[in-house]
């Protein structure tokens, strides 16, 4: 008779061929047949699940000790055990649950953050993880100046290629997809504007940032401003009204920073549609300049 260490290299390896051979008798007579008497069978029953689309041995844990999960590639399995079948055994992960978080595909350990801290491995991108997260930054509209640039560099500098270059394919290609996500989250978060749209849709509130608005007063406003500019001959009546437009800016910004805070969504739609407009203006004259 097969002992239980014996049966679970089995089911981890075999191919889909083999699993339809093996899988012609009944799980339930399966189990009974291979497993020690040790272990309760009603119990192991119990936590065994069917899979439609079963994932890739997983990944993912828990940070619940009493209750580890694997998962194997090719049986649509999953087989679930805690403490009371097996103990605390290690090396298990779990997951289902939006409360648990990935394990270090290398190491297996808890919690890892781009890469790895207890083997130095790139992770693949979690996109549960959001920007603000990625520099550990509160999730709020004004960031400290210098906090975002110095955590920009210092991904940089660990996920640049000459540091991953002897590593496998695909922790290459973990680091190129982080280093990716990692400008692209700094590009969002470096300015204002696009910063204030990220936070909306983080809390489910969609920007169309081409939405047009009916205010006379702003429109004409924002016509003369850009009359201004055109007319403008040199760089010193370019620069007073770009100071005007910052000015403004600086004014819509804190009005959506107060909105964004107290959770007046429909109020920090209105100020992020006039910093738009202001934020058009401030281009031309920069491309002017």
């Amino acid at each position: 008779m097969l002992s239980f260490g014996r049966v679970l290299p089995l089911l981890a390896y075999r191919s889909p061929k083999m699993w339809k051979i093996v899988l012609r008798t009944p799980l339930s007579t399966f189990t009974r047949k291979t497993l020690t008497h040790s272990v309760p069978f009603q119990l192991l029953q119990h936590n065994i699940t069917q899979y439609q689309n079963p994932p890739r041995l997983s990944t993912l844990c828990t940070s619940n000790s009493t209750q580890r999960t694997r998962v194997f590639r090719n049986p649509k399995i999953h087989f679930t055990w805690n403490s009371e079948l097996l103990g605390n055994s290690s090396g298990f992960c779990s997951s289902g649950s939006p409360e648990e978080t990935s394990c270090c595909w290398n190491c297996k350990t808890p919690r890892p953050f781009l890469i790895c801290q207890s083997c130095g491995s790139v992770q693949p991108v979690d996109h549960s993880v959001d920007y603000f997260m990625i520099f550990g930054l509160e999730r709020k509209f004004d960031i400290e100046d210098g906090s975002l640039e110095g955590m920009y560099k210092n991904w940089q500098k660990k996920l640049h290629p000459d540091l991953v270059h002897t590593k496998s394919k695909e922790e290459r290609e973990y680091a190129a997809e982080q280093s990716a996500r990692v400008i692209d989250a700094y590009t969002t978060l470096r300015k204002p504007l696009s910063r204030a749209i990220y936070l909306m849709r983080l809390e489910g509130v969609e920007v169309d940032e081409e939405q047009t608005i009916s205010e006379p007063e702003l429109l004409g406003e924002i016509m003369e401003i850009r009359e201004a500019v055109e007319e403008a001959t040199d760089s010193q009546a370019l620069n007073k009204i770009q100071s005007q437009m910052e000015e403004k800016l600086r004014h819509w910004f804190n009005s959506f920073a107060n909105a964004f805070g107290s959770k007046s969504f429909d109020e920090a739609l209105k100020t992020i549609q006039r910093m738009t407009y202001y934020h058009r203006v401030n281009e031309e004259i920069i491309k002017k300049l």
